[in-house]
């Protein structure tokens, strides 16, 4: 993919990674980054990324397990053709296979429960909620078209590994409620919850939630608040190690 007008050239240098993004379509934000930090990634050896964009989750996580095969699942064509394009740009072609699938058709692509971790950056919106943007790509990435949040918890229980397996979500606070009552209802409990606000005293915007598949009577870890500002100009020193590392 020869150089774009259209396209910028970004770099996570704490990960050794070079990603081109639309210049005008869906950018990734800091959610997945802070999500990647969360779920802790190094020895598992088979990662899912439901919904990748342009392939941040999926490239960093290739780059935290290093034993890890990589497998990420977009709908949309011209996000499966930039994410397919950072691999190939990153190196990362053997590790990282790009699926230009729905979520709700993981079940032709992988076996139940084969993976030791799923992650997911869901569209935070549900259709028909809000102001829909009018470029396609931010508007499939914001707002949900063809699977919803229980479609993706759907999709994660069934590739998970059952107790020793992890999904990791980063989802909009709106939701919470609506998250952990369909966790409940999916047999999937709670493991690890951790709030995220913008500065010290806004209310949390996201959540970070790990959920387990086959545990009974599991302890939910209420973790202290990931703070992302200390000032609205400022990031935590917290949030600058997960951008930059140490």
């Amino acid at each position: 993919m020869p150089d774009q007008p259209d396209l910028t050239r970004d770099e996570l240098k704490r990960f050794g990674l070079t990603l081109l993004q639309p210049r005008q379509g869906y950018r990734f934000s800091l959610d997945p980054l802070l999500l990647c930090d969360f779920a802790n990634a190094s020895q598992e050896t088979s990662i899912v990324d439901l919904g990748t964009g342009s392939g941040v989750l999926a490239l960093v996580l290739a780059r935290m397990a290093v034993d890890a095969r990589v497998t990420a699942f977009e709908q949309d064509s011209d996000a499966v053709a930039l994410a397919r394009e950072n691999v190939r740009l990153n190196g990362l072609d053997g590790r990282v296979m790009v699926l230009h699938e729905d979520v709700l058709r993981v079940r032709q692509h992988l076996p139940v429960s084969s993976c030791d971790l799923v992650v997911s950056n869901p569209p935070y919106r549900k259709q028909g909620r809000g102001r829909l943007n009018p470029h396609p790509g931010r508007q499939a990435a914001r707002h949900e078209t063809t699977a919803g949040l229980a479609d993706f918890l759907a999709a994660a229980k069934y590739l998970v590994k059952p107790v020793t397996g992890r999904i990791c979500l980063v989802y909009h606070a709106d939701r919470f409620v609506e998250l952990m009552v369909e966790a409940v209802a999916q047999k999937l409990a709670a493991v690890r919850l951790r709030m995220v606000h913008g500065l010290p005293d806004a209310p949390a915007k996201v959540f970070l939630v790990e959920l387990s598949k086959g545990r009974k009577n599991a302890d939910l870890q209420i973790m202290p608040p990931l703070i992302v500002r200390s000032d609205p100009d400022r990031y935590t020193d917290e949030v600058r190690r997960i951008l930059v590392g140490n």
